[in-house]
């Protein structure tokens, strides 16, 4: 027995001729909001403002940054704006203590500030992924030589 499996459910209906409910809402609410403007301020001292919520009502219809509702990226920037940050910095060193450790460094060889560097920044995961490619390297290599 088949199931017809529904398809396209991120598609949102057009309801009111080509635009869906939401966009509708943005639409009508900014005109309602632009209209109250206009009665209240006039022409002359509502222009800016009516101009600012027209296009803040346009912006949340039709502006889609990255192929998503410019709603999240509304949402995204007061939740950020909103949230606790964490400031993290580091102390500066004292000028003589700075010049200390780089004439340590310089009497470093370069050999073993090479290794000493590869240890140090080298990404884990490369590494094991390296260590796991030689050893079954080795091991198709001790195979072979059996045959």
């Amino acid at each position: 027995m088949q199931f017809k499996v529904p398809q396209f459910l991120d598609i949102e209906d057009k309801i009111f001729g080509p635009f869906t409910f939401k966009q509708f809402v943005y639409l009508s609410g900014g005109a309602g909001l632009c209209f109250t403007l206009y009665k209240l301020l006039g022409l002359f001292w509502g222009a800016i403002p009516i101009l600012a919520v027209a296009g803040f009502a346009l912006a949340l219809t039709f502006y889609r940054p990255n192929n998503k509702p410019f709603v999240n990226m509304l949402e995204a920037g007061f939740n950020y704006l909103i949230q606790d940050k964490l400031y993290i910095w580091k102390r500066k060193k004292s000028p003589q203590r700075r010049s200390a450790e780089d004439a340590e460094t310089l009497k470093v060889k370069p050999r073993e500030d090479l290794e000493r560097s590869s240890r140090l920044g080298a990404n884990k995961l490369r590494d094991l992924a390296w260590s796991l490619d030689v050893l079954d390297l080795q091991k198709h290599q001790n195979v072979s030589d059996k045959l």
